[in-house]
C-alpha cells in the first residue's frame, strides 16, 4: 500500500496489543519476522515497545523491510508532551525512526489539535517516515483537514465484518482523502454476540470454496475493502495461517454476504462519542 508520503507499507501487519511482558513481546515478534510479516504494530499504552524493539535488532531481517508503527496515548497528548512520548517510544524501541506515529484516540479538541502540530514537525524531521491517527471519525479527520496542510497517512480503525455498515462512509471518506486504513480487531477477538464467528455459516461456507479458515476469510474480506488488516496472536501455526490470504479471492456475491453479517458489534470503545 502506497501512503501519500510516498512511503510503501506492507498490506497486513501484526499487531501486538495485550503481549506483554517485553520478553515475551520479543518472542512473539521474532516468530512474527519469521512467518513473513513486516509490519510491526504497537503502542506505548500497549507496555511492549522494549520487546518489539528488542525484536527488530535480533532477527536477520533489514531493518529497512520492517516497518514498525507506534502510537501517542490519550494522556500525554498536547504539544510539547507529544514530543517527549515520542523520544520516550523512540527510546523504547532503540530506533533511530519510526515508520509510522499515530495519535491513539481523538481526545479533547485543543489537545489532538496541538497534538497534529507536534507530529508534523516529527514527520518533517525524518524522525517518523509517516504520521496518521486512529479511531478518528469523519468530523475528527475533516477538522484537521480544515486545520493543517498534512492530511494523516493511515487512520487505524475497528473493522470486520460485524461493524461494516457502521464504518462505510469512515471507509468512502478516507478512501477519497487518500488516507490508507488499518483494520484492528479484524478478528472481533474470536468472539461476536452470537458466540464464536468461527460457528458463522456464512464464513465456513465461503471458506470451503477455498479451502480456507473463517479467520482466513475474514482477512481476505478486510484486504477486498481496501484495508490493511492487523491481527493478532502468539500461536505460530495461527500467524502462518493469518497471512496465507493472498492466494485466493472472494467473489462480489460472496463479499456482499459477508457485508450483510454487519450487526453493530464492536468489540472495542466507540470513538463516535468523542466530540
Amino acid at each position: 500500500m502506497k501512503l501519500n508520503t510516498g512511503a510503501v507499507m506492507p498490506t497486513i501487519g501484526f499487531g501486538t496489543w495485550e503481549i506483554v511482558p517485553n520478553g515475551r513481546a520479543k518472542t512473539t515478534i521474532l516468530d512474527a519476522l519469521d512467518a513473513g510479516y513486516r509490519l510491526i504494530d504497537t503502542a506505548k499504552i500497549y507496555g511492549n515497545e522494549k520487546g518489539v524493539g528488542d525484536a527488530v535488532h535480533e532477527t536477520s531481517v533489514r531493518r529497512e523491510d520492517i516497518f514498525v508503527t507506534t502510537k501517542l496515548w490519550q494522556g500525554e497528548q498536547g504539544y510539547d508532551s507529544a514530543h517527549k512520548a515520542f523520544n520516550t517510544s523512540l527510546r523504547l524501541l532503540g530506533l533511530d525512526y519510526i515508520d509510522l506515529y499515530l495519535i491513539h484516540w481523538p481526545g479533547g479538541r485543543g489537545d489532538r489539535h496541538e497534538s497534529w502540530r507536534a507530529m508534523t514537525e516529527l514527520y518533517e524531521s525524518g524522525r517518523s517516515k509517516a504520521i496518521g491517527v486512529s479511531n478518528f471519525t469523519v468530523a475528527h479527520l475533516q477538522e484537521l483537514k480544515d486545520s493543517s496542510d498534512i492530511i494523516p497517512a493511515v487512520n487505524q480503525i475497528e473493522f470486520h465484518p460485524y461493524l461494516y455498515d457502521q464504518q462505510r462512509q469512515l471507509l468512502d471518506y478516507c478512501r477519497e482523502q487518500g488516507i490508507i486504513v488499518q483494520a484492528y480487531s479484524p478478528l472481533v477477538h474470536g468472539i461476536t454476540d452470537k458466540g464464536q464467528f468461527k460457528d458463522e455459516a456464512v464464513l465456513i461456507q465461503v471458506g470451503q470454496n477455498y479451502g480456507k479458515s473463517p479467520a482466513q476469510v475474514i482477512l481476505r474480506w478486510c484486504l477486498q475493502h481496501g484495508t490493511v488488516p492487523l491481527p493478532k496472536t502468539t500461536n505460530p501455526e495461527h500467524m502462518h495461517e493469518n497471512i496465507d490470504v493472498f492466494d485466493f479471492e472472494l467473489t462480489a456475491s460472496e463479499m456482499e454476504q459477508i457485508n450483510h453479517l454487519s450487526d453493530d458489534t464492536r468489540a472495542c470503545w466507540d470513538p463516535n462519542k468523542v466530540a
